[in-house]
């Protein structure tokens, strides 16, 4: 696979062709996105996904797929190159409610730890006892706790299972397994927030879409009055404004990943992408009606994850406080 371009053309390509910013995939984006799309089709999905959460397990065939496939290789340790088309990939697993850590383990390890570490990768906050996502059953833990981070390889029986219900597997790492962990040096806690957002925010936006997706489709099916509900015009600026918000966070993390996760632009993408992914949840939950709320209707598989990505790293609220850090100093 080839690391891919950026989505737009160069300042010069555009005062040359005369058209401005081009927002269309390039050969080598299309080639990705069709070779992880026709995987995911085999390894992952909706019905997949419920399997797997109701007994609390991670969907390790779907890694070691990723990984024949050569996906675990797109972004270059150290110097993060490649970094969209590893977004790319996090985000078509979203979308298939794929069950992986792959975008902490093939984007945020190699440019935060110069490394590719053994998967599943959890990440953390400040050592402590709080459920963290993949955490009981991943091989390698990085923690960021003020100003460095740490990472350490996990053995079995040294994380205890935490059973949930928003779509993922969680687990209780004890705070004293992080501090035999190998730091990473002067300012790694920060360059590990910014790349954590980068990846929460891209997962967001492939749940986000397949519930959207998923709800529009309900919608043309499901009648009242004599016509499908989706041909109502309140229904339609609701889901217009979900539509929107997705839209604009895709593009916010596409920027993100091509400038390299720089931290003004992902505090950036995530707090916005996952503002949007409340509205996301809310709406199509009360468009779908109480079919939405049933294990029986696909749209938990992706609306029940998007709780679990809005609380890492302090959230929404957290997310914005470091954007105006990032942006005026306020520190």
């Amino acid at each position: 696979l080839h690391a891919i371009s950026a989505c737009r053309a160069t300042d010069e390509d555009a005062r040359r062709e005369g058209d401005g910013v081009d927002f269309e995939l390039d050969d080598d984006q299309r080639q990705i996105l069709e070779a992880v799309g026709a995987l995911l089709e085999r390894h992952a999905g909706p019905a997949r996904a419920s399997e797997l959460a109701q007994k609390s397990e991670y969907d390790f065939a779907l890694d070691t797929a990723l990984a024949e496939a050569g996906f675990d290789e797109i972004v270059e340790p150290s110097t993060g190159e490649g970094a969209l088309s590893g977004v790319l990939v996090v985000e078509a697993i979203g979308r298939a409610a794929g069950l992986s850590s792959y975008g902490f383990q093939a984007v945020v390890a190699p440019a935060v730890v110069g490394a590719r570490l053994p998967g599943p990768v959890a990440l953390a906050e400040a050592p402590s006892d709080q459920p963290i996502r993949f955490g009981a059953h991943a091989r390698s833990l990085l923690w960021v706790d003020g100003d460095t981070a740490r990472w350490c390889a996990l053995e079995p029986g040294e994380v205890v299972s935490v059973r949930s219900g928003f779509g993922y597997p969680f687990g209780r790492v004890d705070p004293s397994v992080a501090v035999r962990g190998e730091t990473l040096g002067e300012g790694s806690g920060d360059r590990l927030r910014s790349w954590w957002r980068l990846a929460v925010a891209a997962e967001a936006v492939g749940s986000m879409a397949a519930a959207l997706d998923q709800t529009v489709a309900y919608l043309k099916l499901r009648r009242q009055f004599g016509r499908p509900i989706a041909s109502f015009q309140a229904v339609q600026h609701r889901l217009a404004e979900c539509a929107i918000g997705v839209e604009g966070s895709r593009w916010l993390v596409y920027e993100a990943a091509h400038q390299r996760a720089p931290d003004e632009a992902t505090a950036c993408a995530a707090a916005y992408a996952l503002d949007t992914a409340r509205l996301v949840f809310r709406e199509t939950h009360q468009l779908s009606g109480a079919i939405g709320f049933t294990y029986q209707h696909d749209l938990h598989a992706w609306s029940m994850r998007l709780h679990a990505l809005a609380a890492e790293l302090g959230g929404v609220a957290s997310h914005r406080r470091a954007l105006a850090d990032a942006r005026w100093g306020l520190r």
